[in-house]
């Protein structure tokens, strides 16, 4: 049976759920998959300009340091040939307090550090000149002949080397700091832009987060918020990431849930007032007439009265009792009292209480040969029983036959209750079990409030079991509960009736 709430659906509405959104976990691990990269770039660049200053760092030492040595070989050269030139006794010690070949010692010392520390193959090349020239210059120097013509000339082309060799020293640090320079500039340049990438990020995520979680958020909290207050129409925006639109899709779900409880709350009540005003009306009626007509009140008006009012009677008892299960089992306080019964008896003392009265029915019972045992609680069990074959004779067309059948299958006992009545459609046994819900030709074929099945079928599952339906419109209608075999008691009475044969071949 189709009940419509008489909201509208949310999904027609501008704001409904669009496919292909980005649910807000990926959308956050999309943002900071941006934001690390760029972090990853500045630390790269950091370790790239730092491994670039050290690198330049270093050549300008080894440069400086070729300069110092450079122009400590001139000096010393200088002092070398002005003490040849002075001779020993105006000038016994070199600078610094040395002497002539302790001065010489320092000057090759000098020359090895300088070819030590030289970086490239014409800086090496230059000091191995400077170093034959050096050598000319100091033999020379021990002969006199030679002193006048390749002294000077020696020493000249020496210092004139070392004066490359500084120049090539000076040029390499100027590479070095304009590389350093050029390096630092761009460094600059590139944190800039990573600075100003990493702000704009921090802004743009600011903004999109504004924008897709947290405002679908707030829309959904005011939802909730008017929702509470009372304004049951409110529902959620199904708008932002896939997590927010679930929530939003829960929460309108919830309404319409809650909206359709409370329409059918309504539609209940107005069936109970219905339904206990006839019965009332009867009653109502049943004693006016008494009082009215109690002279000329015959035995035969008075069974026919008292019949009308045990009807009536019977018929509000049985409401109210629905009534009160149904509100046991939403409360969660349906007590169960199970023992082993034979599920052939109880069906037994139920069709025989339906034979005792006049149905207009044909009852039929089949059972099996041998036991079908089942944990139960025997008064809710009859209870269901009660309800599915009184629904089967009010439905049944008169002279029908109603089928009470009981059978085993495997570990599972059935009890099925067949008839011949109108049937049921597919769409509307989707909400049979529903509480207050009938079909359309029920209401019409007999009164009621909707609550019998419902309250059998919760029965029926507070015993571990279930219970099913098959129907076709206009072709009858079966109902089967099915419950657990209580297989310990099927073995005591195999066990049992195994003693019995033994007893029955000794005697």
């Amino acid at each position: 049976m189709k009940v419509s709430s008489g909201l509208p659906r949310v999904s027609d509405g501008p704001c409904s759920a669009r496919g292909g959104s980005m649910s807000l976990r990926s959308w956050l691990a999309a943002t900071m998959g941006v934001l690390t990269l760029v972090t990853l770039a500045a630390a790269t660049l950091l370790i790239v300009l730092t491994s670039v200053l050290d690198r330049s760092a270093a050549t300008l030492g080894v440069a400086f340091g070729g300069i110092r040595v450079s122009e400590e070989l001139e000096v010393g050269l200088l002092a070398h040939d002005r003490m040849v030139r002075e001779g020993p006794v105006k000038v016994p010690r070199g600078p610094g307090g040395l002497s002539r070949f302790e001065l010489e010692a320092s000057l090759y010392r000098q020359m090895g550090e300088l070819r030590r520390i030289a970086s490239t193959a014409a800086e090496r090349q230059r000091l191995d000149a400077v170093r034959e020239d050096v050598d000319v210059y100091f033999s020379a120097q021990w002969d006199p002949v030679r002193a006048e013509q390749e002294a000077g000339p020696a020493l000249d082309a020496a210092l004139s080397g070392l004066e490359q060799v500084s120049s090539i020293n000076v040029e390499r640090a100027r590479v070095a700091r304009s590389e350093a320079e050029r390096w630092n500039d761009m460094a600059d340049s590139v944190g800039v832009v990573l600075c100003g990438l990493l702000l704009l990020g921090v802004l743009v995520v600011s903004v999109l987060l504004r924008r897709v979680a947290l405002q679908p958020l707030r829309d959904i909290s005011q939802s909730m918020r008017r929702f509470g207050a009372g304004c049951r129409r409110a529902r959620a925006p199904e708008a932002g990431p896939t997590e927010l639109r679930d929530m939003a899709r829960t929460f309108n779900e919830m309404a319409n849930s809650l909206a359709h409880q409370q329409e059918q709350q309504l539609a209940f009540l107005a069936g109970v007032a219905h339904e206990l005003r006839n019965p009332l009306s009867a009653l109502k009626l049943s004693t006016a007439l008494s009082d009215r007509s109690r002279a000329q009140l015959t035995p035969e008006r008075m069974d026919r009265t008292l019949s009308l009012v045990g009807r009536q009677v019977e018929r509000l008892d049985r409401m109210v009792g629905d009534l009160l299960d149904a509100t046991r089992i939403e409360a969660g306080r349906l007590e169960l009292r199970p023992e082993v019964r034979d599920a052939r008896e109880l069906a037994r003392e139920v069709v025989e209480l339906y034979r005792s009265g006049d149905t207009g029915h044909g009852l039929r019972l089949s059972l099996p040969d041998v036991s079908v045992p089942v944990r139960a609680d025997p008064a809710r069990l009859e209870q269901v029983l009660h309800n599915l074959i009184s629904n089967a004779l009010k439905y049944s067309p008169a002279g029908s036959t109603v089928e009470v059948s009981v059978r085993r299958e495997k570990d599972t006992a059935v009890l099925c209750v067949t008839d011949q009545g109108i049937g049921i459609s597919e769409e509307e046994m989707r909400l049979l079990f529903a509480p207050f819900q009938r079909a359309g030709n029920a209401r019409q074929r007999a009164p009621g409030v909707g609550l019998g099945l419902s309250v059998a079928r919760r029965i029926v599952e507070g015993h571990g079991g279930s219970i099913d339906v098959t129907s076709q419109p206009g072709h009858g209608s079966v109902f089967c509960v099915r419950l657990a075999v209580a297989t310990e008691a099927v073995r005591h009475a195999e066990e049992d009736a195994g003693l019995t044969s033994l007893e029955d071949t000794l005697h």
